[in-house]
């Protein structure tokens, strides 16, 4: 997900963007309406807790699925 803010709010909240994009979100700062930057995490090698995280900031983005979509799904990868 990203989110977008403005130079104020992200001078006042800061900690909080940061704390976001540790959690895998991305933050675009914008003067106005004019994009100017965008925070995003720097991935560390080797680091599974970074990773488990990762995993589940993305999957608490994801819709949720059915088991009827899952069926579905195992049914199709017996057709090939």
């Amino acid at each position: 997900m990203t989110i977008t803010v403005k130079v104020g709010e992200a001078k006042t909240h800061l900690s909080n963007l940061l704390a976001k994009v540790e959690a895998g979100e991305e933050v675009i700062i914008s003067r106005g309406n004019e994009p100017i930057a965008k925070l995003s995490r720097i991935p560390k090698i080797n680091d599974l807790g970074a990773l488990i995280e990762e995993v589940r900031a993305a999957r608490s983005r994801a819709k949720p699925v059915t088991a009827e979509e899952v069926l579905a799904w195992k049914h199709d990868s017996h057709r090939y």
